[in-house]
């Protein structure tokens, strides 16, 4: 079972800040969640076949081809800011 603690710490790691509330709701879903990873482990499957998915052996997307675009100084002419030869942006993330 996961505890409050747990959950405090996950969405520290995610720099979420959750309210006392959220952070139960959190706890009883996740534990719920792995509640039911524990059942699937619990499952008998020493006579199942193993089974095989992977992806096909083409790429079904289209040819890379090469074609004019903007230099890069016309591009950096719309920017709000630019620093450095490049996009400069506000800090997102503390």
């Amino acid at each position: 079972m996961i505890d409050a603690e747990t959950v405090k710490y996950i969405a520290n790691l995610a720099r979420l800040e959750l309210s006392p509330g959220q952070i139960e709701s959190f706890t009883n879903q996740l534990g719920a969640i792995l509640d039911h990873v524990e059942q699937l482990n619990r499952v008998d499957t020493t006579d199942i076949e193993p089974t095989c998915f992977y992806a096909p052996a083409h790429d079904p997307l289209r040819e890379d081809v090469v074609r004019s675009s903007l230099s890069t100084e016309q591009l950096l002419q719309n920017a709000p800011l630019v620093k450095k030869g490049h996009f400069a942006i506000p800090k997102v993330i503390g």
